[in-house]
């Protein structure tokens, strides 16, 4: 059996501001457990409102979606849902400037408390996968952009996620760097069988993925 969470999106609908703002407007979408998909489209097309309610980040105000086959909303608490089977890559990092890398790394692990040596080792052997481990200790406000997108994609894989979430990634990377981050992230959903959902605007990185799925004015075409 797949290691990767299953996705069955069902006319999903959101709206911003009282409903003057409609992000999506019925999207339909599945994804294989394992399944690594790329979705393209232009800005405000509703893709990072896609991904955020596939992370549970918030609620459809319509339509119906399934993690697993089992309806989202009776995956709760989500937040511990979230903990033990998703890692989110954003295009920023939002990373905490006085922490170190690998301090950054283990925030998610937090949430399941494991023994702080066997967290820190997992934050250092994470950071290690992405050829970071001389700046493991060096606070994140003082590395490079490109050195903090990969430390958030290190503590993107640190809960070993089921369901990896990636916005942009490589938004605001040089090429070298873009590289070696979808690198880890493909090389993780093969290696794990784990479910990748990428959104991008380049047609380079979503050719990374298994298929591509398009989307515009809310909806996938």
């Amino acid at each position: 059996m797949a290691r990767g969470v299953s996705i069955r999106a069902r006319g999903l609908v959101k709206t911003f501001d009282g409903g003057l703002v409609r992000a999506l407007a019925g999207v339909d979408l599945e994804v294989d457990a394992g399944e690594r998909v790329a979705i393209m489209g232009p800005t405000g097309c509703g893709k990072s409102t896609l991904l955020g309610l596939i992370a549970l980040l918030d609620q459809p105000d319509a339509g119906s979606l399934e993690l697993d086959g089992e309806p989202s909303e009776r995956t709760r608490p989500a937040e511990a849902w979230r903990a033990a089977n998703v890692g989110f890559a954003f295009q920023f990092h939002h990373l905490l400037p006085h922490l170190t890398a690998v301090e950054n790394v283990c925030l998610p692990l937090m949430a399941v408390r494991p023994r702080p040596a066997d967290m820190t080792a997992s934050a250092l052997a994470g950071l290690e996968r992405l050829g970071l481990e001389h700046r493991s200790h060096q606070l994140a406000g003082s590395l490079s952009g490109g050195e903090r997108q990969l430390v958030a994609v290190a503590r993107a894989l640190v809960n070993r996620p089921r369901l990896v979430l990636a916005d942009e990634p490589t938004g605001n990377v040089d090429s070298e760097t873009a590289d070696r981050l979808l690198g880890v992230l493909v090389g993780w959903s093969v290696d794990t069988a784990a479910t990748l959902v990428l959104v991008t605007h380049d047609a380079a990185v979503a050719a990374r993925a298994d298929r591509l799925v398009r989307m515009r004015d809310g909806l996938v075409l």
